[in-house]
């Protein structure tokens, strides 16, 4: 609750280990806010937040796990892409060598944006800050996976190579992803359930289907419900 305002209310949510989950609303339907609580960055008044059966608040097992990229504050601006990979592969008893060839793989995303250009990563673009900040998430090879509208700032090409990258760590690699997005096309695509939020309340929980699509168009786009 902000200024006597509740910007969330969920009174439940489950989501299953495995699942590809979309979050879409408008701005200010509380998306960004719930994935903080999520990630105990914000506490609610009421009710708790459990990760594989234990509250997030006060424990620390869940953060082993989880990989999160919200916005560019996730990142050490004052880093070079290259030390923040290896710090963040340290942070999980990785050797330089591991990260050196995770990054190799990782040569189509980057498109030649983001290694060897002696660049800080307050100095890249925020399409390429989170081109960084998704691949830092993937290094870490979470159970669980949240990023915050990673589409919004990264070109078509990369686009496509990250809904294919999102959809392989969950059908092949069993990663459970949860993703904000207001581009529906792409998070259809991606997510196999859609969590449709309005003024901090899931309003619609959506098993994705060849109409699900025309039916977010419709309603975002003369705002009739589902």
């Amino acid at each position: 609750m902000y200024g006597g305002v509740t910007v969330v209310n969920v009174p439940q949510l489950e989501i299953k280990k495995g699942e590809s989950v979309g979050l879409v609303g408008n701005n200010g339907a509380g998306k960004t806010t719930l994935f903080r609580m999520i990630l105990d960055l914000i506490r609610a008044e009421r009710g708790e937040v459990l990760s594989n059966g234990e509250p997030v608040a006060g424990h620390e097992k869940w953060k082993n796990y989880t990989a999160s990229y919200l916005d560019e504050g996730f990142l050490i601006d004052y880093l070079t892409p290259e030390e923040y990979f290896y710090f963040i592969g340290g942070l999980h008893q990785q050797s330089r060598a591991h990260v050196d060839d995770f990054l190799a793989g990782m040569t189509d995303f980057f498109n030649g944006e983001i290694l060897k250009k002696g660049k800080y990563i307050r100095d890249l673009s925020k399409g390429n800050q989170c081109k960084v900040g998704v691949a830092s998430c993937v290094l870490q090879n979470p159970e669980l996976l949240m990023l915050d509208e990673p589409f919004a700032n990264i070109d078509p090409t990369t686009q496509f190579r990250l809904k294919s990258l999102l959809k392989d760590m969950n059908k092949n690699k069993g990663v459970t992803t949860l993703i904000s997005s207001h581009d529906l096309n792409h998070i259809t695509d991606v997510c196999d359930r859609i969590l449709l939020m309005e003024k901090g309340v899931i309003i619609k929980d959506i098993a994705t289907s060849s109409s699900t699509l025309s039916e977010l168009e419709e309603y975002f786009g003369v705002g009739q419900t589902l």
